[in-house]
């Protein structure tokens, strides 16, 4: 008995929202383990690039792979519903149409991307190895195009390249030459490799000359293994003995005025805790993002007083994130920073917010820190104190400590590897770069949801590609140390307050990914576009 072409299309439907769903496991460990990762990734994207390859038009193709992408970031992003419903007081069902509304955008970009490798570099069960190898390719550069696009577009939004999935798979090695865009580019090409392998019950086995394409894109992915081991970069200095502290305050007391002196007592606390036995005394203390929930200038000089005598006595310097207002050029400014200072560092100085050691936050996260044109209707319906913040410059020297040099960023700025790479490079009068990174974060608004561990990852991802060390500082995890191979060397768990002692070895050097950032990459995709289109169309006319 046949089924019905409706029967055959919803089954089809639903596997590529199954296949969709358990892409979405891929980028952070829980439920599946770390090293199950890479290879159900690439098995998952090769069921996309099988659906949408040999669909029976580009338009067929684009509906497969909107399919497969809504159901990746529907259930990947799945968190973002904490925030709005449990802290932004948003109506559970209203919460949900937002996150499928971000998600069915999102999609956009895979399916665009898979209408237009069906488009110019279609495949069928009889075809010729050259043609086979042109639609892989151009499948692949389709979808790495595509994610470069959405790290891009309206300030972009990256969360779950499909790059991030393979850090603990062999195309990591790659990470340190073409960073995680490259990556994405090789993910795919071993998928849609592995996906031109299948053949119809009805046909043969594909010979050796019909697995050219899935023999060099896995042998590209395997050339990863010998790459991870080249060490491109040095140890610079002494190890860096640093506290890093979560005090796990929950989100919905974070921004309640009654509770903020509990909440600045128990950081204060973390920080002035002597040092357990056998553990050396902290150079340097890191606390999280916006650990102080008001502008420097509205907090009594006392207790400013009170964190630099701490800082005095305990001979470390204090690095701290927090809102700041001041005058520049006769206009009020705000800021979300991170401010370093120690027993020395003037009163008036930490009042001001002008202390020798500042970060401002350059990429800052729409509706969150600005609120875009056209959507304030939107964000009025939120419970969520939100602010409209000025951006920081471009490179800002890091924070000079103990003989290492430290560049910070904050939230989720580590998802825009580009932009930690000029405070890598020497400043403008050969002031060092830095040898160590440190991103401090707020993901209190997420629960113990999947995105503290996908943001573990992404920060994993950033030392390959930059080979430095990074430290995370959370206020309810995942506050982390991870060294400049991308191995997290020690962790606190989440939702419990605490400190992590950590030693900490800078690093110097730089590799082609910090040199060059995404343009080797994107050259990359856009020579294999062009070799994969030109092919496709050359097969046609032949």
């Amino acid at each position: 008995m046949t089924s019905s072409p409706r029967s055959r299309y919803l089954r089809g439907a639903a596997g590529l929202l199954l296949a969709g769903a358990a892409h979405a496991l891929t980028f952070s460990p829980g439920p599946l383990p770390d090293w199950a990762l890479a290879a159900t990734q690439i098995l998952m994207l090769a069921i996309a690039a099988r659906a949408t390859l040999y669909a029976p038009s580009a338009r067929q193709a684009w509906a497969r792979g909107w399919l497969f992408g809504f159901a990746t970031y529907a259930l990947g992003l799945y968190w973002i519903f904490i925030s709005l419903h449990r802290y932004g007081d948003l109506s559970a069902p209203l919460s949900v149409a937002a996150v499928l509304a971000l998600s069915a955008f999102l999609a956009l970009f895979p399916a665009t991307a898979s209408a237009l490798a069906r488009r110019y570099a279609p495949l069928s069960p009889d075809s010729r190895p050259s043609r086979i190898l042109s639609g892989t390719l151009a499948w692949a550069a389709m979808w790495a195009a595509f994610e470069w696009l959405r790290a891009v577009l309206l300030t972009g939004f990256p969360w779950l390249n499909i790059g991030y999935a393979q850090i603990d798979g062999p195309i990591a090695g790659w990470a340190p030459l073409l960073g995680v865009h490259g990556m994405a580019f090789l993910s795919a090409f071993a998928a849609a490799g592995l996906a031109s392998l299948w053949q119809p019950s009805k046909k043969p086995g594909p010979g050796s000359r019909h697995a050219v394409a899935a023999g060099i894109a896995l042998a590209l992915a395997a050339a990863g293994w010998p790459l991870s081991r080249i060490d491109w970069s040095t140890p610079a200095g002494d190890p860096l003995n640093v506290r890093l502290v979560q005090g796990n305050i929950e989100q919905s007391q974070k921004f309640d005025p009654a509770l903020l002196e509990q909440s600045l007592i128990r950081h204060l606390d973390l920080t002035a805790m002597p040092a357990a036995p056998g553990v050396p005394a902290p150079q340097l203390v890191i606390l999280p993002e916006t650990v102080l929930p008001i502008f420097q200038d509205q907090l009594d000089p006392r207790i400013w007083d009170t964190w630099r005598n701490v800082a005095a006595q305990r001979n470390t310097v204090i690095a701290m994130g927090v809102p700041l207002h001041d005058r520049v050029n006769g206009r009020d400014r705000y800021t979300n920073s991170v401010m370093g200072f120690d027993g020395n560092t003037p009163l008036e100085q930490l009042v001001q917010g002008s202390t020798a050691m500042r970060y401002d936050k350059r990429h800052l996260v729409p509706w969150g820190e600005y609120v875009p044109p056209g959507f304030h209707w939107f964000v009025d319906m939120l419970n969520i104190p939100l602010g409209d913040f000025d951006r920081g410059a471009r490179r800002q020297t890091p924070f000079a400590v103990g003989g290492q040099h430290i560049a910070f960023n904050i939230c989720y700025e580590d998802l825009f590897g580009p932009d930690l790479l000029p405070a890598l490079q020497p400043g403008p009068n050969g002031e060092p770069g830095a040898t160590i990174l440190v991103n401090v974060s707020n993901l209190g608004w997420f629960g113990n949801s999947w995105a503290l561990r996908q943001h573990l990852q992404i920060g994993r991802l950033r030392t390959i590609e930059t080979a430095r060390p990074m430290l995370t500082s959370t206020n309810t995890g995942i506050t982390a140390a991870i060294d400049a191979k991308g191995r997290v060397a020690a962790q606190l768990a989440p939702l419990q307050a605490g400190v992590l002692p950590v030693a900490v070895q800078g690093m110097t050097g730089l590799t082609p990914y910090a040199r060059f950032g995404d343009k080797t990459a994107l050259a990359l995709i856009g020579l294999a576009l062009i070799a994969a289109v030109g092919s496709g169309r050359k097969s046609r006319r032949g």
